[in-house]
């Protein structure tokens, strides 16, 4: 009874003083150098948390929403920080993986094959989202592996999209950054935002995107935009990158609605948990 006590007392005073935690605090960045040795791969991470969500989690009276990030090719994971923090702000484990690595071979086009012949690089990145997953559940034990939110950019869009294909049991939110070869997973239990690129150098190929019907049917969000197709990382200028944040926090909080459009620039860049609070 005392220990409930205790318990209960130590939380009221983590409410009372969430503004000053979380702004003292904000969001907690680790790089993980994680190992693969069946596979004799290295997978680096960078996880993202709100550190007054990961407290509570600890306490147990919490369970953290994990969302997977993944990289376009040649960038790096650690460039997606707008992502990572809007995220982290509204109480998710974020895992950003490097899906690519030195050793790996050039990303190759083979037109008239599936995917492009791009069949093997996804299935590796779908197991590199295992291997980590299975680290995580050692790691953070008090989070939510079986409803994930997957993000992904470019190349990683489409390996976000082919794990959400082969494990639909273990995913509920798929977020596109004009990911070009992967179809969209056409079902009623998935929601989907994808942001669009307007770049003459990067072409979505034919049967990816859902037709309109489709879209509104399954709870598609397709956000067309006159971003470059590059820039839809931590490299973007302000306004893309806030937009992004803006569209995908309203995203988060209504749980789509084949009605958005890209939020308007009125409210600052969140790069800390404080951002968040009200």
């Amino acid at each position: 009874m005392k220990r409930g006590i205790v318990v209960f007392a130590c939380l009221c005073a983590l409410s009372g003083a969430a503004y000053f935690a979380v702004s003292k605090w904000g969001i907690r960045h680790e790089s993980l150098s994680l190992y693969d040795q069946t596979r004799q791969r290295l997978v680096p991470v960078d996880l993202a948390v709100r550190a007054d969500y990961e407290m509570k989690a600890n306490a147990g009276f919490w369970k953290l929403p994990v969302a997977i990030i993944s990289n376009g090719n040649t960038v790096k994971n650690t460039e997606y920080s707008f992502l990572e923090n809007v995220l982290a702000a509204d109480g998710y484990l974020v895992a950003s993986i490097q899906q690519d690595i030195p050793s790996d071979p050039p990303l190759v086009t083979r037109v008239g094959l599936p995917y492009v012949g791009r069949i093997g690089v996804y299935e590796k990145g779908e197991a590199n989202i295992g291997f980590v997953l299975a680290k995580l559940k050692a790691l953070e034990p008090n989070a939510v592996y079986d409803h994930l939110t997957l993000v992904g950019h470019s190349n990683g869009g489409d390996i976000a999209m082919y794990y959400a294909k082969q494990h639909p049991e273990l995913v509920s939110k798929v977020i596109t950054l004009d990911n070009l070869r992967v179809p969209f997973v056409l079902d009623h239990r998935l929601k989907i935002l994808s942001f669009r690129s307007k770049d003459p150098n990067f072409k979505t190929d034919p049967g990816v995107l859902p037709a309109p019907e489709q879209a509104k049917k399954q709870v598609i969000d397709v956000i067309n935009t006159q971003f470059r197709h590059t820039d839809m990382c931590d490299r973007g200028p302000y306004s893309v990158k806030h937009r992004i944040q803006a569209t995908l926090n309203e995203f988060l909080t209504k749980g789509g609605s084949s009605e958005l459009a890209p939020a308007p620039i009125d409210s600052p860049l969140v790069v800390n948990a404080a951002a968040a609070l009200p």
